[in-house]
Parts: C-alpha cells; sequence; structure tokens
C-alpha cells in the first residue's frame, strides 16, 4: 500500500501571517510567499506531524491524514 500525503488546509480568513507554522515545519513544506502569507510549497515533504496545526494560535490550519492507497496487482 501507497501512503498518500497529508492534505493541509490554510483558512486565510483566520490566519493573520505570523509564520510561526513555517518556523516549526521541520520538512519545509510549509512556506511564506511575498505576500507573507504560508502556503504548502512542497505537498510531497509534508510527513504529516501536525506541527503546523498544532502550533497555530489562530486554528487557521487543518491537516488532514493522508488514506492507504491500494495498489494494482498484476
Amino acid at each position: 500500500m501507497k501512503k498518500i500525503a497529508p492534505k493541509i488546509d490554510i483558512y486565510r480568513a483566520w490566519c493573520k501571517n505570523c509564520g510561526i507554522c513555517t518556523a516549526f515545519c521541520p520538512s519545509k513544506a510549509l512556506q511564506i510567499n511575498a505576500e507573507g502569507n504560508p502556503y504548502l510549497a512542497n505537498p510531497g515533504a509534508c510527513i504529516g506531524c501536525r506541527l503546523c496545526e498544532l502550533r497555530c494560535p489562530d486554528f487557521a490550519i487543518s491537516l488532514k491524514d493522508g488514506e492507504n492507497e491500494k495498489r494494482e496487482s498484476s
């Protein structure tokens, strides 16, 4: 079975662009864009540690676990 990368949702209306999520991201999957907003720069790098979700003071990040994908057997 192949693991699908976790899905990260950033609620822009709640985000105050503090940068805490990107500071705690160990894989640097989250980055800050030119406008100062966090975004998922490298979805494949996300390890699903949930540090961004847990540390966000405004609850602006939600992480959904990837589901196991069945491999087709030939």
